[in-house]
């Protein structure tokens, strides 16, 4: 089932608005994933860190009041160093419950029993202090320098294991954020991509048989009604494809009458014609009796009249028989030149009265092409007849015979000194009754049938005929038929 052109636009769009949204959804993922890690690291890592210093701080407090009241004995130094260690016990037991690694835990623990050791050495030193002469053992504090120290490298240990975790982070962070743009960059360069093809799919499947039925309606007007256009179309287009093709149907019917009507009205007029030329020929030769000067010039227009009549009924009805594919060929070696001098016979003395010199060059030797002399000949003199009529008088009129025997054809072109022809009628000039857009002085009479039957006849020889001109230059119209040998050879 075809979608309409509704429904391919709107897939089309639907399906470029979920890639882009996908894209969206993973660059947003990705952000999350970094700020879940900055939140870690500035709700638990740099926190950590902080309160160890200020334990690290604390411990060297701790022994400062220690160290005073134990040279000065006074017991403000004593209270400060009991308020530091229940400070101190209060951090370290708060830090202990945030963490969460087993490492950190395994350091505070350490740590705390550590304090609890130099907490119980220092009260035993302290209660034998109330003598004034007393001094610290060196015994003692040596032990508890050498807690002191091990205490502050266990906080030190946990300090640095925070700051690698937070070093750890950022990297892992960067890492991160450059993987993700990365991502992200490579994902909208393949949506853009993506999108970018499936609107070019949609506009070509809706296009395509717009440019199919462009093409079929120029067929239509070059004449060629008869065959139909059958393509995969959206329904929208199928409607106008199917009244396209009816029109045709109707155009080839119109052109079947109009063949039909023109063949029997130009056959039923054959005979009385040729009666008519008959009867003014018997008046011309005075079987009758002697004619005036007067008498004489009304039968002669009366003779030339009716000859181009039967002319050009003779073209129609050959044209009929083309179309309708009975128009017999007889195919044998032909001499074109022989050919080209009795269409040039048959013109001289219209030739002459306009004063126009026609010549004819063509090579010393003999050529011989497959041909129906008789219908080459026909087309000389349609091709000669035109020339002549668009030839100002004292004009020159020109056959030239050209053979290219590697290509094994010869070349006829007919040339005339008229007005020439305007570009936009040459692609139609070989079609019926077709005798020009503009019309002007030089827009004789004449039916318009000589070039339609000149191509039909040129191309059911094989060859191909066509026209060079441009407006007030000379018109030259060649045509190509294949070389041969007199008894047959190609």
């Amino acid at each position: 089932m075809q979608l309409s052109i509704f429904w391919r636009l709107v897939l089309t769009c639907l399906v470029i608005i979920v890639v882009m949204a996908g894209v969206n959804l993973y660059a947003l993922f990705q952000l999350r994933q970094l700020t879940a890690l900055s939140t870690e690291m500035a709700l638990s890592h740099y926190p950590a860190v902080e309160a160890a210093k200020h334990l690290q701080a604390a411990l060297y407090e701790q022994l400062n009041s220690e160290k005073k009241y134990l040279a000065t004995k006074d017991q403000t130094f004593l209270t400060n160093f009991h308020e530091e260690v229940e400070e101190f016990r209060k951090s370290l037991e708060h830090l202990r419950t945030q963490e969460t690694g087993s490492p950190g835990l395994a350091l505070l623990q350490e740590t705390g029993r550590m304090f609890q050791e130099r907490l119980v050495l220092a009260h035993d030193e302290m209660s034998q202090a109330n003598d004034q002469s007393f001094t610290a053992s060196p015994a003692y504090e040596e032990r508890r320098d050498l807690l002191m120290d091990q205490m502050t490298a266990a906080i030190q240990r946990y300090i640095e294991l925070h700051e690698a975790r937070i070093s750890a982070g950022v990297g892992e962070s960067r890492a991160r954020a450059a993987q993700a743009e990365a991502a992200t960059e490579q994902l909208v360069l393949v949506a853009l991509v993506f999108g970018l093809g499936l609107a070019g799919i949609a506009s070509y499947s809706i296009l395509f048989p717009l440019r199919q039925l462009q093409g079929h309606i120029k067929h239509i007007g070059q004449g060629h009604f008869g065959t139909p256009l059958n393509i995969a179309a959206p329904p929208e287009l199928r409607e106008l494809v199917d009244t396209v093709n009816w029109m045709g149907e109707k155009l080839q019917e119109l052109d079947d009458m109009k063949a039909e009507f023109l063949a029997h009205v130009s056959h039923e007029l054959r005979t009385p014609m040729a009666s008519i030329q008959e009867g003014t020929h018997l008046l011309l030769d005075e079987i009758p009796g002697p004619l005036k000067a007067e008498q004489r010039t009304t039968l002669l227009i009366m003779a030339d009249s009716s000859r181009r009549l039967i002319n050009l009924i003779s073209t129609i009805l050959d044209l009929s028989k083309m179309e309708a594919g009975m128009m017999e060929y007889r195919i044998v070696p032909t001499e074109l030149r022989r050919v080209a001098d009795i269409s040039v016979k048959k013109v001289q003395l219209l030739a002459d009265s306009k004063h126009v010199q026609v010549f004819v060059e063509h090579p010393e030797e003999r050529l011989w092409v497959k041909a129906d002399a008789a219908r080459i000949e026909q087309v000389l003199d349609n091709l000669l007849s035109n020339a002549l009529k668009f030839s100002p008088d004292g004009g020159i009129v020109k056959i030239q015979i050209r053979p290219d025997q590697k290509a094994g054809t010869l070349e006829v072109a007919v040339s005339d000194s008229g007005p020439g022809i305007a570009a936009e009628d040459l692609p139609y000039i070989f079609e019926r009754f077709y005798q020009g857009k503009n019309k002007s002085k030089h827009n004789l009479a004449g039916s318009g049938l000589g070039l339609a039957l000149a191509k039909r006849v040129v191309e059911a020889h094989g060859g191909r005929i066509w026209i060079e001109s441009e407006v007030g230059k000379d018109t030259t119209v060649r045509f190509v038929l294949r070389l041969t040998k007199p008894g047959g050879a190609s």
